[in-house]
């Protein structure tokens, strides 16, 4: 995923939000890398003290948790949204929009279903999408989708 994400700021370091981050995939492995700023967002407190802990573990950088639901947090201007298993493309829209900068990226990691959730996105104004496969799985690609907007 690092190939993927856009050239950094010029001034400040590149902000990434991890949406359903539960055991730090792909946000807290992208801190490590020396990605950018990341903010892990995780519901779950169980899982949000996991993700403490192996920030402190690990000394990533630039790391910081938000133990909420999605739909509370304040408009974060995040250059690039990631999200796996968190849900459908429909939803994780809706959800990255109010969290983008003017300009930002989302990279989605999504299965099977991707060709289905795309189609269920429908259009929605000027979005762009860019398929890449998945290191991981054959059956799973990387989702790069520019143009989401509140």
């Amino acid at each position: 995923m690092l190939d993927l994400l856009p050239e950094p700021p010029s001034d400040r370091l590149r902000t990434i939000v991890d949406l359903g981050s539960g055991a730090g995939f792909p946000g807290l492995v992208l801190a490590l890398l020396g990605a950018g700023a990341v903010a892990l967002v995780e519901s779950d407190s169980r899982k949000a003290t996991f993700l403490r802990e192996a920030i402190r573990v690990t000394q990533a950088p630039h790391v910081t948790v938000h133990n909420r639901r999605i739909e509370a947090l304040p408009p974060l201007q995040a250059d690039v949204i990631t999200a796996r298993a968190c849900a459908p493309l429909s939803r994780l829209a809706g959800y990255a929009a109010p969290l983008l900068a003017p300009g930002g990226t989302c990279l989605f990691l999504k299965g099977q279903s991707a060709d289905a959730e795309l189609t269920a996105l429908g259009e929605r104004g000027k979005i762009t999408v860019e398929r890449f496969p998945s290191a991981t799985s054959p059956d799973s690609v990387i989702l790069r989708i520019g143009g989401i907007e509140a």
